[in-house]
């Protein structure tokens, strides 16, 4: 069996100058020390995960988890053989680290959101119950089947799971999900306000349209079933009404990104609606540009098909905003609002009522 290196392990090794295990296993946290130890200049440290050669392509990072349909261990030997497993394990390692992130970013409160990671055709690594995600640990990690069965674990799984699994029953791309609640995201939601599109090309592409799903007790079946169906809609970021967020994509890592980039867009988005001005987004030409971007990474749209014009709509977001069609210009910001001849007359009445009961 392969040893999985930790940060630590990998810190300890590299200050005695010993080599990395042959074959070894690395935590991202570990890849990073790594990575930082050849940057200050000291003799490089070559593992057998990263032994390229120099003049290999440029690779892009992809931490999602391929296994062989059929493969699932079956018997309660092959599955705590498959549960403790150094490819497992890495898993478990990197859904602590973004339990971590989420918490320092004020994400999650109490013990309050949760992860999923698909590991099988009917496996699922999933959080805890009643364990803050800030201070999770591998030992914490339960494996489900598809219908929240635990398997194995000896801490229970979040009740929540299942609408994780809702999730990815319906929407094979689906193969991590993360749920939280950060604050602006979920005002959104709580406002019942679905995010405008077509406003900052960042959003467009990494995560296309925010969904919205009406509420229903969480942990419960209704409440799976709505989210997987607005998921199944082509959603990778869902606003629970009255409740939080939830979000999905190819591992962990990626569905936590979204969490991100969800509650960075609707920060933005509540502070620009705030400066006075209309909201006026890019042209439904240029929201298809940005579409056939995203599905160059990836990524299907189910507003690939849609006309221009529809693209860009937001008549329900107020303060509004002007749906502008491919040949037009951004307008220019208006320097004043008119002035209302009617509230004039009136504050002038109420002005002189007020100077006549002073005897001014």
């Amino acid at each position: 069996m392969k040893k999985l290196i930790t940060a630590k392990e990998a810190e300890a090794l590299l200050k005695s100058g010993q080599a990395l295990p042959s074959g070894a296993l690395l935590t991202p946290s570990a890849r990073d020390v790594i990575a930082g130890f050849n940057r200050g200049g000291s003799k490089s440290v070559v593992s057998a995960q990263s032994s390229v050669a120099d003049d290999a392509a440029p690779i892009v990072p992809d931490y999602e988890y391929k296994w062989t349909p059929g493969s699932d261990p079956k018997t309660p030997a092959e599955i705590k053989a498959f549960f403790y497993s150094p490819e497992i394990e890495a898993i478990k390692v990197r859904m602590c680290e973004m339990g971590d992130r989420m918490w320092k970013r004020e994400y999650t409160d109490g013990n309050g959101g949760n992860l999923t990671v698909r590991v099988g055709d009917n496996l699922c690594l999933c959080t805890p119950t009643l364990i803050s995600k800030g201070f999770m640990k591998p030992e914490h990690m339960c494996l489900v089947d598809l219908d929240g069965k635990q398997l194995a674990g000896k801490y229970k799984r979040t009740s929540e799971a299942m609408t994780h699994l809702a999730i990815m029953k319906r929407v094979p791309e689906a193969k991590a999900c993360c749920h939280a609640h950060p604050p602006h995201a979920t005002a959104y939601a709580v406002a019942k306000v679905q995010p405008p599109t077509c406003l900052i090309p960042e959003a467009e592409v990494f995560l296309g349209q925010i969904g919205m799903a009406e509420y229903q007790t969480p942990g419960t079946p209704e409440n799976a079933t709505v989210v997987g169906e607005a998921a199944k809609k082509g959603h990778m970021s869902v606003l629970m009404l009255n409740h939080g967020v939830i979000t999905w994509g190819k591992d962990i890592e990626d569905a936590y990104w979204k969490m991100e980039n969800t509650e960075s867009y609707c920060k933005t988005i509540w502070v620009a609606s705030q400066l006075g001005n209309e909201l006026t987004p890019i042209s439904g030409k240029q929201a298809k540009e940005l579409i056939a971007l995203r599905k160059s990474l990836g990524m299907s749209d189910p507003r690939a098909d849609w006309q221009e014009c529809e693209l860009c709509q937001n008549d329900g977001f107020r303060p509004g905003m002007a749906c502008r069609s491919t040949t037009e210009e951004t307008p220019t910001a208006p320097q004043g609002g008119g002035v209302d001849d009617d509230a004039e007359r009136l504050i002038h009445r109420i002005t002189n009522e007020i100077l006549k009961q002073i005897g001014a």
